[in-house]
């Protein structure tokens, strides 16, 4: 009887574990399945022919594979040049950011100053206003660039600063670019970490508070600043909205603005719209599989 009870309590055990195993497997995959699926139809429908993209029988699996529509694609976007251009403007903007915001981040966390607490709360507030409500100040204040009137006072009118990048950069170098108040927060919160002792150190030794930042803090922050390049990286190139904003010159034009300039509502390139897609969206995936375990370790 001991015998049988143990069998049937070691078989309830085995049981539980199978459903939860079960359950957990089928949630995970549902959830896995809703999140990709739109990723394995782009991909499906960009080797599709124009046939098949109207065949309501032809879901994922091609009956006329095709590589054409990516040459065509390729010739619409000017791959290169708007590949190029995206690159150099995300490049540029993340070293422009990590500089200001690690500047603003070190002045919070290790300095004094009068209204010290109301400037960190307006950049904590920063995180949560929608860059949308600041958009046509920024265009106007760019259309018309003054610096204190010296630009006006030199030319006789303001600088028009449109179509080029020089908006999105002087944004991320003065520290108010996309994301920034995040990144501020974050850089203040790591800095807060850091024991003070390592800066006592350097400043009896007759360091300055430059000298004593670029060779005492700035060495420990890697973790922080790989988690901050990485996500900055990211938000810029996936950024539709800024460039659509400032960028209005057809060589200056970048991946997603070329895709959305490609495909409008009377336009016919369907069969290129998905390659284009894939296209804008592929440097993302290398990028990812090179620095995939940096990318962990920062969201976490």
């Amino acid at each position: 009887m001991v015998l049988d009870n143990h069998v049937v309590l070691k078989t309830k055990k085995y049981g539980k574990k199978i459903v939860t195993f079960l359950f957990r497997f089928i949630f995970l995959a549902g959830f896995c399945f809703v999140i990709l699926y739109p990723v394995i139809m782009m991909l499906s429908k960009a080797f599709m022919s124009r046939v098949d993209l109207v065949d309501n029988e032809v879901i994922l699996f091609s009956k006329h594979f095709t590589l054409q529509n990516f040459s065509v694609a390729i010739k619409l976007l000017d791959y290169p040049v708007s590949l190029m251009n995206t690159v150099l403007l995300t490049l540029v903007s993340t070293l422009l950011q990590i500089f200001s915001t690690i500047l603003a981040g070190y002045g919070f966390a290790r300095h004094n100053f009068k209204w010290k607490g109301v400037l960190f709360a307006i950049v904590v507030f920063t995180i949560i206003v929608p860059p949308q409500l600041v958009m046509m100040p920024m265009y106007m204040q760019f259309k018309n660039f003054d610096i204190f009137g010296i630009i006006r006072l030199i030319t006789g009118q303001p600088a028009n600063l449109l179509n080029s990048f020089f908006p999105i950069w002087m944004l991320s170098a003065t520290g108010v670019g996309l994301k920034s108040g995040l990144f501020i927060f974050l850089f203040r919160q790591f800095f807060a970490g850091l024991p003070k002792e390592l800066e006592e150190a350097a400043y009896i030794d007759g360091c300055g508070v430059l000298r004593t930042f670029w060779t005492i803090i700035f060495p420990l922050l890697k973790p922080i600043v790989s988690t901050v390049a990485i996500l900055d990286a990211l938000a810029v190139w996936n950024d539709f909205m800024t460039p659509l904003l400032f960028l209005q010159d057809p060589k200056k034009g970048v991946l997603l603005q070329e895709v959305y300039k490609n495909v409008g509502p009377f336009s016919t390139n369907w069969t290129s719209f998905f390659p284009m897609l894939v296209l804008a969206t592929l440097p993302l995936v290398v990028f990812y599989l090179i620095m995939q375990r940096s990318i962990i370790e920062g969201v976490v």
